[in-house]
């Protein structure tokens, strides 16, 4: 990359990233997504989950292309730039956990990160209580790393093991092509092995292609751009660098701007798609799934785009979203349109107490001294 467009990447990548996002996602809904979802990472993990029969959840089943561009993305731009670096080592079954963990908050507020923004940009004000909590479990993540957390270092991998998840990711774009089916059983039902919504969200979809394209441009800018948006306020309040939160406020105005030119945006708290109107637990499920997602280094496209790059520890985070996605909805923790499932506001409460104690006892004692 010569100079001149690596000096325009690092002071305006992570804004056009946001806008590019910002407006893309409301075309996907457009196009088909459902509402305010056009690009959320945990509700489309959660969706190919339930499409490889990890959940039963009939509404939420189909492979979500743009989570497979948002990788495959960052994997050609990691290519292009020389930046495919594969690593793994760095305290993995603990990745897992931040990942299930994680997927639980997402669920309960029903939403990642993304979404949270999205959904305001769409004018869902019940997204304030989940950006709220969200915050606030960077701010305990970011008093676990003053006082030393890590996860400790990585090491460099064989080439083949930067190359698996990609693998992965083309295999489900396979997967989504051809649905395969293996028959039904005798009440007509559909056997797999892989699932696909009649109904509710997981029915509701861009035409593949174009959500395919749509998430390889993301993957591709935001692997340039280093796109967070949990980094962006830990970033902000850690370090006083305000790079990647200028790309999240500009992800939110070129949303709101897109779905007003859409007829899209209608604000208030009653009736919005895909959203419950409790603010306690739409709170609670983001302080959950900020604490998890600061822990584990980044978002959850984040950690898509890492896998991209080679990162296996990213991977693990990103396979324990996928475990989390399916265990939510197998036990009654994720929410839905009339409010918190029955076990969410239990997991969130155990998830929180969960993620301090990985807070408090994983600590490099170099960074303090020898403390």
């Amino acid at each position: 990359m010569s100079s001149s467009v690596k000096g325009f990447m690092i002071r305006w990548g992570a804004i056009i990233t946001g806008i590019v996002v910002g407006i893309l996602a409301p075309v996907l809904v457009k196009l088909g997504n459902p509402g305010n979802m056009g690009m959320c990472v945990v509700c489309f993990t959660r969706d190919t989950a339930g499409a490889l029969g990890l959940h039963r959840a009939a509404v939420v089943q189909y492979i979500r292309p743009e989570i497979v561009g948002l990788v495959l993305g960052a994997l050609i731009a990691a290519l292009a730039f020389r930046e495919f670096k594969p690593r793994t080592g760095s305290s993995p079954f603990v990745r897992f956990i931040l990942g299930v963990f994680a997927s639980f908050g997402g669920l309960v507020f029903l939403g990642c990160p993304w979404r949270a923004y999205l959904r305001l940009g769409g004018g869902d004000l019940n997204a304030i209580f989940g950006i709220l909590g969200l915050v606030v479990g960077i701010v305990i993540g970011i008093a676990f790393l003053r006082s030393g957390f890590s996860l400790g270092r990585n090491w460099p991998a064989p080439k083949a093991m930067g190359w698996v998840m990609p693998v992965v990711m083309i295999a489900m774009l396979v997967l989504l092509l051809a649905a395969p089916q293996f028959g039904r059983d005798a009440d007509g039902n559909a056997i797999g092995p892989i699932f696909f919504s009649t109904s509710g969200p997981g029915s509701q979809h861009a035409p593949i292609f174009i959500a395919l394209g749509i998430g390889l441009l993301i993957g591709f800018l935001a692997q340039r751009s280093r796109f967070c948006t949990v980094g962006a306020f830990r970033d902000a309040i850690l370090m006083r660098d305000n790079y990647l939160l200028k790309g999240v406020i500009a992800l939110i105005v070129a949303a709101v701007i897109t779905n007003l030119a859409l007829g899209q945006f209608s604000p208030g708290f009653a009736d919005q798609p895909i959203a419950h109107t409790n603010s306690l637990w739409n709170f609670g499920g983001m302080v959950l799934a900020g604490l998890a997602f600061t822990l584990a280094g980044g978002c959850p496209g984040r950690q898509f785009f890492l896998t991209g790059e080679g990162d296996g520890d990213a991977a693990v985070f990103v396979t324990g979203m996928l475990a989390g996605a399916g265990f939510a909805h197998n036990f009654g923790i994720a929410s839905s349109a009339s409010g918190p499932g029955l076990y969410g506001p239990a997991i969130v409460i155990i998830g929180i107490v969960v993620c301090v104690i990985i807070g408090l006892t994983m600590r490099d004692t170099k960074l303090l001294g020898g403390a």
